[in-house]
């Protein structure tokens, strides 16, 4: 599966299949969140934060990319990222894109 975020990608010609999303929502336990409350006194990367987003939008991608093997795609373009906080210490990520098959 080729996944880029622009609109096209050199050499193929695209049959669009659809839009593909996947999204989760993370959250750390309290240890974390009041260790990381006190790491914003000092300032710094809060290293936990870091992994559970990165983790959640590793696991939105796996998610975008199931749904879109369903259709049967190649590839998945225009793939873009959001996220939102749900409540304190949790996050929304959501990844989608274009799911499309090669014509050539």
């Amino acid at each position: 599966m080729i996944l880029v975020n622009t609109d096209y990608i050199t050499g193929k010609e695209l049959e669009m299949l659809g839009l593909v999303k996947g999204s989760t929502i993370q959250s750390k336990n309290v240890g974390w969140d009041i260790t990381q409350s006190l790491k914003t006194l000092v300032g710094g990367e809060l290293k936990s934060y870091t992994d559970m987003i990165n983790q959640a939008r590793a696991l939105s991608t796996e998610r975008m990319v199931q749904e879109a093997e369903s259709l049967g795609a190649d590839a998945v373009i225009n793939i873009r990222y959001a996220s939102a906080s749900v409540m304190q210490g949790a996050a929304e990520v959501m990844a989608y894109g274009t799911a499309v098959k090669f014509k050539n």
